[in-house]
């Protein structure tokens, strides 16, 4: 089954620079569209002919249903041989060209006619993905090569397993009835998944706060103001007509608002209020989400598991929900002490700074005080961290990473006409100087309406080798929402900007570097609990000092950013980690246990994920809170959400067995691009983190975890 055609698209943003030199990045801008304006033949959208008009994305669904149509009879009249398994990739990567085009356009295109184009042309190859994923030609011809030992390479053997097992997962060696039964549980599965998230986009909440003073000056230009007849103990009245009225905000409860909201005001009713109403809401996802663990625990037992979490698993280095259950309580365990000594520290602080000696510390005090500690303790501005970190500088410095790990270089591509989607957005070639282009680089960063609203790593090509002579390139987009322009010198990022910068690139190297057969394993295609350690790994290049250094100057004097600062920033950094990372590990245990009993027909979501909190954090629960019926991540990971702590432990283990020494040296980046990075999924994952880390992974009960210790002396534990 083509299950890995889906496009894979990371959550977090956005990478990297242009060419040779980044004095400014408005000239760069420039001269990169000038450079467009004089290349050579029109073509269309990232380089596909069909795509110079919207309805041509009509046509690349029609082109792709042909040739994949061609190569199923192809491979249908094939003896079992290699050429099956590149036959049947030649196919994922046809259709992918099409899935991973129209996901990147319908999130990015500033033109509804493409962004609608490409929604109907993504409909319209899905429902071909579902005649490929039930067609037993195909099935009946990987059974054979994967039983007969005609596949003469270690990848090729696990292409073909591979996709035997996704055809299997879609239910394809069932019986008539079952099949069709798995069939309408799939397209419930993704209708209930899409309704859980359009709830949370479109039922953000709102709480109504009087008067206007109550929220900070600086903030109050985000919301929309509101008024009510005055009260007596008003100082705020304006007139509306000759009726005297108060002012005040009607204040959204969506994620990123009630963030700002829990941070900076220091109003503690207000941030109650905004708490509550945040975590309340939306509350018609209790009812989708029910159904969704109804619809997935069905289609587990279907298959034989006796849960989705089973089924889910399976195919990971955990194998199953009780290698991962365990690897999290044997992790809550270690961090509960001193999450506890953390929780005790700010509640003291609380009592300290309000004079009151019984204040009982509450979930919507915790951004505010701890931001406040931090402050006090480490002196760090936003504002004056941020002058060293300007977005040209921070391309810059990925460049550098790139040239000292690895021997390559970012050069600035000309684009034909009608290849890009937006005047900003530029493309870049990753080239060797011993082996030429690595691949290509689309950078489309600043923040425009209409655009998709976080930071995102798009596929648009998969690299793979098409003979033996030639090898198609991989092609990826970073998107990113940073605030500015291309035309200006001024565009700033904050500390955690550049975090996100650095976690993307990750991505983007893992994309870029990858040399594999097929494209079914290229770069980031790999099995979930390995997917996001590149990403993580590079977050500790975004907190070195020896890394900052060579990027980070201040926007005025030219001056490298102070050690000092740095060691100020880390400092901070843990403060409270152990909080934070308690706050992951009971996330990841709502997603376990909510698709890992057995038997959902009673279950009480609410109850379950509250004794969670009271068993695995440090916090209370507030009663009518239901905060998971906007954590979205149940729907793309649903059970596999303990993967990003899996990678956060693997890449504590890498860094500091193997980067920390010397992270820039190119020895360092041989062993991260020849070990890890080139590989993508063409590698069993354990013998992969076997050969590169040794014992950071370990066996358990017929799966495999990382070894935590790295991460527990990372942060003191």
């Amino acid at each position: 089954m083509f299950a890995a055609l889906k496009p894979r698209r990371w959550a977090a943003c956005l990478l990297v620079y242009p060419s040779r030199a980044f004095s400014a990045s408005n000239s760069f801008y420039a001269s990169s569209m000038a450079a467009a304006e004089t290349v050579g033949a029109e073509t269309g959208l990232y380089g596909f002919d069909v795509l110079k008009t919207p309805k041509g994305f009509r046509r690349f669904v029609d082109e792709a249903i042909q040739k994949s149509g061609e190569l199923v009879t192809y491979v249908s009249r094939l003896p079992p041989s290699m050429e099956i398994i590149r036959a049947m990739d030649e196919i994922s990567d046809t259709v992918c060209s099409v899935i991973d085009s129209a996901e990147l356009c319908r999130n990015t295109h500033p033109d509804r006619e493409y962004v609608e184009e490409a929604n109907k042309a993504s409909m319209r190859i899905n429902e071909y993905l579902h005649f490929l994923n039930t067609n037993g030609s195909l099935y009946t011809a990987i059974v054979k090569a994967e039983s007969e030992g005609v596949l003469h390479t270690e990848e090729a053997q696990r292409a073909a397993h591979a996709l035997r097992v996704d055809f299997e997962n879609g239910g394809i060696h069932l019986s008539d009835d079952k099949l069709q039964r798995v069939n309408q549980l799939n397209v419930e599965i993704a209708r209930l998944g899409n309704k859980f998230n359009e709830n949370i986009m479109f039922d953000p909440g709102f709480v109504d706060i009087f008067p206007a003073s109550r929220i900070p000056k600086n903030m109050q230009y985000h919301f929309d103001a509101i008024y009510r007849p005055i009260s007596t103990a008003s100082n705020e009245i304006s007139k509306v007509g000759d009726t005297r009225r108060e002012k005040g905000y009607k204040i959204p409860t969506d994620s990123s608002t009630l963030s700002s909201i829990l941070k900076w005001v220091s109003d503690a009713e207000v941030r109650k209020q905004a708490y509550i109403k945040g975590n309340s809401t939306p509350r018609a996802n209790l009812i989708v989400l029910d159904k969704l663990i109804g619809a997935r625990h069905e289609l587990a037992q279907i298959m034989g598991c006796k849960s989705y979490a089973e089924f889910a698993i399976r195919p990971n280095m955990a194998a199953s929900p009780d290698v991962a259950l365990s690897f999290l309580l044997n992790l809550s365990k270690s961090v509960r002490c001193k999450a506890d000594e953390e929780f005790n520290i700010i509640q003291e602080f609380k009592r300290q700074y309000l004079n009151q000696r019984g204040a009982d510390l509450e979930p919507w005090d915790e951004a505010y005080f701890t931001g406040m500690m931090k402050s006090s303790a480490y002196g760090i501005e936003s504002s004056v961290l941020s002058s060293y970190f300007s977005l040209s500088g921070c391309l810059e410095g990925l460049k550098v990473l790139v040239q000292a790990l690895f021997g390559a270089t970012f050069y600035q591509v000309p684009m034909a006409p009608g290849e890009s989607w937006h005047p900003d957005v530029v493309k870049l070639s990753l080239h060797h100087p011993q082996e030429g282009d690595l691949g290509f680089l689309y950078l489309d960063l600043y923040s425009r309406k209409g655009k998709y609203p976080g930071c995102a790593h798009f596929a648009v090509r998969g690299g793979r080798r098409a003979s033996e002579t030639e090898y198609q390139l991989p092609v990826v987009a970073l998107v990113c929402n940073f605030v500015g322009s291309p035309l200006s010198s001024t565009s700033r990022l904050n500390h955690f900007d550049v975090e996100t910068l650095f976690h993307e690139f990750g991505h983007a190297l893992h994309s870029l570097l990858s040399r594999t057969d097929y494209q079914h394993f290229s770069g980031t295609r790999v099995v979930l609990d390995i997917a996001e350690i590149p990403s993580n790994l590079f977050e500790y290049y975004a907190w070195d000092y020896r890394v900052l250094k060579t990027f980070a100057r201040h926007e005025t004097t030219g001056d490298a950013i102070p050690e000092m600062l740095v060691k100020a920033m880390n400092d901070s950094r843990k403060r409270f980690s152990a909080t934070e990372l308690q706050r992951q590990i009971f996330y990841s245990l709502i997603d376990l246990n909510l698709f890992g009993a057995q038997n959902n027909d009673s279950m009480d979501t609410v109850s379950m994920v509250a004794d969670l909190k009271r068993q695995h954090t440090s916090w209370n629960h507030v009663e009518g809170t239901h905060w998971h019926t906007r954590f979205s991540h149940l729907i793309n990971y649903g059970a596999g959400y303990y993967s990003y702590l899996y990678a956060r432990c693997f890449a504590a283990t890498i860094w500091w067995d193997i980067c920390h020494e010397d992270p820039l040296s190119p020895d360092t980046g041989t062993a991260l691009r020849e070990k890890f990075l080139k590989h993508g999924g063409a590698k069993d994952p354990v013998n992969l983190l076997k050969d590169f880390i040794g014992d950071g992974i370990l066996s358990c009960n017929g799966g495999s975890i990382p070894d935590a210790s790295s991460l527990c002396r990372e942060m003191d534990l």
